[in-house]
């Protein structure tokens, strides 16, 4: 009977002993990050408008603020870019305008 359990701890022991190492590397990676934090500047993120305010952003309601012309095939939907093809120049005139078709 000892044997057998003597055989069992034995077999069990490397996993044991890995899983250990393991929690402790974690512990000192999380610790190393912490302190890695707390020597880094605090700067404060300025959030700046996403398109000046001359720009053609409206409001959807439902989706957020939108810029450039929604009927258009390749705008974006989104309050940062306008399109794919033309991300920041103006939608009137463009000359990849193509309308969109609606379900």
């Amino acid at each position: 009977m000892v044997k057998t359990l003597w055989i069992i701890v034995l077999g069990l022991m490397p996993s044991l002993l890995s899983l250990w190492l393991l929690r402790r590397r974690e512990a000192q990676m999380q610790a190393r990050f912490r302190r890695a934090l707390d020597f880094t500047p605090r700067v404060r993120m300025q959030r700046s408008e996403p398109t000046p305010p001359h720009s053609d952003r409206y409001y959807l309601e439902g989706v957020g603020y939108l810029i450039g012309d929604i009927s258009c095939r390749y705008n974006a939907r989104s309050g940062y870019i306008r399109c794919a093809v033309n991300p920041e120049g103006p939608c009137e005139g463009c000359r990849y305008y193509e309308q969109r078709e609606l379900l």
